[in-house]
């Protein structure tokens, strides 16, 4: 019996069923503009965080010290949620919405309470003005 029919048959549901699931997640084509691209947290000093989703659910980032960031991300309703790694942070997750015109940004809050302004910036902004 030939299995190559219902293996790709499977292939090729599996695809639809990723993408209906992200078509019905309301976070991801904001989310997605993410990919290859910087999101930005700054600060009432005026330092920012720089944060980079990737794909897989992982991402990378800078403190507003520099220092480097890690974890895993998923989205939840109209937000994307942040699982920190690196440095560990003992499990917490913050969910955030993005903006909905990432040129313009938003204020927002982050984990602790303190007002941010979130923006998006096209390519893999390290530099503090970003």
């Amino acid at each position: 019996m030939n299995k190559a029919p219902s293996l790709a048959a499977a292939v090729a549901l599996g695809l639809c069923a990723a993408s209906a699931a992200r078509a019905a997640d309301p976070a991801a084509a904001k989310v997605a503009a993410t990919f290859g691209n910087t999101v930005i947290s700054t600060y009432p000093d005026g330092r920012s965080q720089k944060i980079w989703l990737s794909e897989d659910g992982t991402w990378t980032g800078l403190s507003r010290r520099g220092s480097p960031l890690a974890g895993t991300w998923s989205t939840r309703g109209d937000k994307v949620c942040l699982k920190q790694t690196h440095p560990p942070m003992f499990g917490l997750s913050f969910c955030q919405a993005l903006p909905d015109d990432p040129s313009k940004g938003m204020d927002s809050r982050d984990f602790i309470g303190t007002r941010i302004h979130l923006k998006l910036v096209k390519g893999h902004v390290t530099k503090a003005d970003g």
